[in-house]
């Protein structure tokens, strides 16, 4: 059986040789480096404001940062409760499956 290759030219095979983008010229000339334009309305921002109909209430947005914030403390509250009941109840856990019998803990009211 014939194994069949591709026929090549020599115009498929060519070696092109890359300069580094740093450079815009040729090696040898050199010039100053262009100066930095003064910014121009294409960095300006104003274009994009949408105009309101009502000011801003800052009273009304303090409030809800104020709610987010509590709501984010009594989460992180409520988590690290609820890892220590956890952890808590593992140990007790382990305490039993070694086959103790003094794993519960007991609170005694003093008398008085």
């Amino acid at each position: 059986m014939k194994t069949q290759r591709p026929i090549s030219t020599d115009s498929e095979h060519v070696v092109l040789k890359f300069r580094p983008r740093t450079s815009a010229q040729p090696p040898g000339k050199r010039e100053e480096p262009a100066r930095p334009q003064p910014a121009s309305v294409a960095n300006d921002l104003s274009r994009y404001e949408k105009p309101r109909e009502e000011p801003d209430d800052f009273r009304q947005r303090m409030l809800a940062n104020i709610a987010a914030f509590a709501f984010t403390v009594a989460l992180t509250a409520i988590g690290i409760w609820l890892a220590m009941s956890i952890a808590d109840l593992r140990k007790t856990q382990d305490c039993v499956l070694m086959g103790r019998r003094d794993c519960a803990k007991i609170t005694v009211m003093p008398r008085t």
